[in-house]
């Protein structure tokens, strides 16, 4: 019997430090996922106003 509690008792920590794992994941997934909207934002922001600053192939910068 001393034997089970002693197993249980290490189960139900183990079960408690991942949990505590998985929410600490989650706020950094909800960081990341807020963050990555911002910069799909600012993007297309940035797209529709025509100063997308990438220079493709053999075009010139526009300071030229």
């Amino acid at each position: 019997m001393e034997e089970l509690e002693e197993r249980i008792a290490h189960l139900t920590r183990t079960v408690d430090d991942l949990s505590d794992v998985v929410a600490r994941q989650q706020s950094e997934i909800d960081l990341l996922t807020r963050r990555m909207a911002m910069l799909m934002q600012r993007e297309a922001e940035r797209e529709a106003q025509g100063s997308g600053g990438v220079v493709l192939g053999d075009e010139k910068p526009p300071h030229y």
